[in-house]
């Protein structure tokens, strides 16, 4: 290896996500990520726990996106008013990052491994944005009832967004389905 870089976290993601590509992911190992990356095995696990991470990132700054606009909505918002400010602060997380998404979505929906690790992140998301909707005073039920909305919303929506061609705004599609989603059960 040669003199320390700055960016390896972003490195590994971008050399991880090509052998997943070009190899899939159960045939690519951390070593060949570390190679291609320019940096030592020992870096990758400076940066992320296992292979899954790099596609998975920090749960807890993900989930913090949408309980963080949750608990900044005003006092007088509705737990659903609450929830569409978190689809619009989630949709901001994510500007710029379409072109990774629509590769990360790729190799996550042909691995079924990935895709329950996909599910299992959903359900802390929907757990996470429950409790901020209880901490504003939302009974249980009502939390947790809006919550499953917002996050089935954001996740139909964010397929949709990554099926797409081009970048558009993901939080307005995402308050979009949610509109669409209530006008269903009208």
């Amino acid at each position: 290896m040669g003199r320390w870089q700055p960016g390896a976290r972003e490195r590994l993601a971008v050399a991880a996500i090509e052998l997943f590509e070009e190899r899939g992911y159960d045939a690519t190992t951390v070593a060949d990520i570390a190679v291609r990356a320019g940096v030592t095995e020992r870096t990758f696990f400076r940066q992320y726990a296992d292979k899954r991470e790099v596609l998975f990132g920090d749960p807890t700054a993900y989930n913090a996106t949408f309980t963080d606009a949750v608990a900044a909505a005003p006092a007088e918002a509705t737990p659903l008013e609450a929830v569409v400010a978190a689809l619009r602060a989630a949709g901001g997380f994510f500007e710029g990052r379409h072109p990774y998404a629509r590769r990360r979505t790729a190799v996550i929906t042909s691995n079924a491994a990935l895709l329950e690790r996909e599910q299992i992140k959903r359900v802390h998301l929907t757990d996470a944005i429950a409790e901020a909707l209880r901490e504003r005073g939302a009974p249980a039920p009502v939390a947790a009832l809006t919550a499953e909305l917002g996050t089935v919303a954001f996740h139909q929506a964010f397929a949709r967004w990554v099926a797409a061609d081009v970048e558009t705004d993901l939080g307005a599609l995402a308050v979009q389905v949610l509109g669409e989603l209530r006008a269903a059960i009208a």
